[in-house]
């Protein structure tokens, strides 16, 4: 019986600059551009090493997907903790950086690893937006509309969000203005003018 394969412990450094150059080629150049021998030419090292770290190329999106994930996880619902949570619902939900979502939800498209990992990760995020996003709402004493629930009102937001900011990257921005002076109108009826920050 041979002995299971070596890898590389999860908190080393050579596997988080790894992690890096593959997050920043999936960023500038998409998906596709992520490669064992890529992303070891990028960072300066043998292919090997990759391997060392990742046993195939789907272990390293896998990776960098939960490491980003539970990073942006924390970040969203200490973000919605301040004292504007629908303002801040709508600065996450179109907020540029999201490409590297888009860029996941395009691999899952293909790869059925990454698709189940990026579902299961989806479902806890938007549980986590919306205790967040609700708890907040009654600690602040904002009243939606009763045919709006916080549900309803975060995924309206993200889906909203989302195409605005895709469209933008097309260059698309045909009705965007009505849009967006329609959710002006809404967040400073609930929450005022945003608050800095």
């Amino acid at each position: 019986m041979t002995a299971p394969r070596r890898m590389g412990t999860e908190n080393s450094k050579t596997r988080q600059v790894l992690l890096d150059v593959a997050e920043r080629l999936m960023l500038d150049e998409g998906y596709a551009s992520v490669g064992i021998r890529r992303v070891a030419r990028e960072a300066g090292v043998a292919p090997a090493l990759v391997l060392y770290y990742f046993r195939t190329l789907d272990d390293l999106f896998l990776a960098m997907l939960r490491r980003r994930g539970d990073h942006e996880m924390e970040r969203v619902v200490r973000l919605l903790d301040g004292p504007q949570p629908l303002h801040t619902l709508w600065r996450i939900a179109s907020h540029p950086g999201n490409a590297l979502t888009t860029e996941f939800a395009a691999l899952a498209n293909h790869r059925k690893a990454i698709r189940a990992e990026l579902a299961a990760f989806a479902d806890r995020y938007r549980e986590a937006q919306l205790a967040a996003l609700t708890r907040r709402l009654a600690e602040t004493g904002v009243e939606l509309p009763p045919e709006v629930s916080p549900a309803v009102l975060l995924m309206l937001t993200n889906a909203l969000g989302r195409i605005i900011m895709m469209e933008n990257t097309m260059g698309m921005t045909t009705r965007h203005e009505e849009a967006l002076a329609f959710v002006e109108r809404f967040l400073h009826h609930y929450e005022g003018d945003a608050e800095e920050g």
